[in-house]
């Protein structure tokens, strides 16, 4: 039964990847859904006076958000090889990251759960996303919380 519980991580982790990565083909070929959630993002965002951040060009544009998408898939992908066991966690927490950032958008501006008009599907994979992501997190906290602290030791010299 132990065995079968350590497989739940990288069922988690190859979940996560497959929906980032499916993403990404409206994202880089600039979709017309893509086009529409920010679009409309950065119509909201530039009503509070800060236009041009979700446009294409933006800080929040949808290729930073996709390449964050990307290097979250190859860390959490990577984490599999238990040599590189602790790229799993940081991927998870990319991925919680952009997908909190996702559900907020979702939830707390006129972009709504239903933008796309599937029945708020892209709003579902978000939360399970972000669900499996934090499970993954807690997983694997340990070697999360070495790995931040080794970065935080060679940065600070």
């Amino acid at each position: 039964m132990r065995k079968w519980l350590g497989f739940i991580p990288h069922i988690l982790a190859i979940i996560c990847s497959l929906v980032f990565l499916d993403s990404l083909r409206f994202k880089f070929t600039n979709h017309p859904n893509t086009q529409e959630i920010f679009g409309r993002l950065d119509g909201w965002a530039e009503s509070l006076g800060a236009g041009g951040l979700f446009s294409q060009t933006g800080l929040f544009s949808q290729y930073t958000i996709g390449t964050a998408e990307l290097v979250a898939s190859a860390l959490l992908l990577l984490g599999i090889i238990p040599a590189l066991r602790r790229f799993q966690g940081l991927g998870a927490l990319i991925g919680l990251g952009v997908m909190s950032g996702a559900i907020s958008f979702h939830l707390f501006t006129p972009l709504g759960i239903d933008p796309n008009n599937d029945g708020g599907g892209l709003f579902v994979m978000a939360c399970i996303v972000w669900l499996s992501c934090a499970i993954l997190l807690v997983w694997r906290r340990k070697l999360v919380l070495a790995t931040l602290c080794g970065i935080w030791r060679a940065v600070k010299g």
